[in-house]
């Protein structure tokens, strides 16, 4: 099943990008905590490089052109703003298979992100604005020890040869 022919199948969250549920076969995933001391977002972005290039020889998956890049970009602004917001470690947990890839961070700030319209003139909050321009799908909401933050890529499955 390709990821068009799921659209039907889909629920719509929030932001109104599509969910999939979770197929039969369990995802590739690699979960990290960072506790905020420097050089954290390097890490979480070296960590999402190797997770991407894992997923890549594991489950063929074959990303879009700019997936790592968009990749690395959402890792930096997800991370950042949890150390940023959050008043204790944070996780960074990554989810995939050849159709999706997901990164969710998790943090101890209930406070949610504010999604703000598109305004060159604004002194900082495009973070999330610039997440919401790359990923397929967006959602935060609040977990019994803070919040996670949740980005989401479709993937296009390599042919079977």
């Amino acid at each position: 099943m390709h990821w068009q022919e799921q659209m039907n199948e889909q629920v719509t969250m929030d932001t109104g990008f599509p969910f999939t549920a979770a197929d039969s076969v369990e995802p590739l995933r690699q979960s990290v905590e960072f506790d905020g001391e420097p050089g954290c977002i390097a890490r979480a972005r070296e960590v999402a490089s190797r997770f991407l290039q894992q997923l890549q020889a594991e489950w063929l998956a074959a990303p879009r052109p700019r997936l790592a890049d968009d990749l690395l970009l959402v890792v930096s602004e997800l991370v950042t703003n949890a150390e940023r917001h959050s008043h204790g470690p944070y996780v960074l947990e990554l989810e995939g298979t050849d159709s999706q890839l997901s990164v969710t961070v998790y943090d101890s700030s209930s406070a949610l992100p504010r999604w703000y319209e598109p305004d060159p003139t604004r002194l900082g909050g495009h973070g999330l604005e610039i997440v919401r321009a790359v990923a397929d799908r967006v959602i935060a909401e609040r977990v019994p020890v803070g919040k996670r933050v949740t980005a989401a890529f479709a993937l296009t499955p390599q042919a079977a040869c």
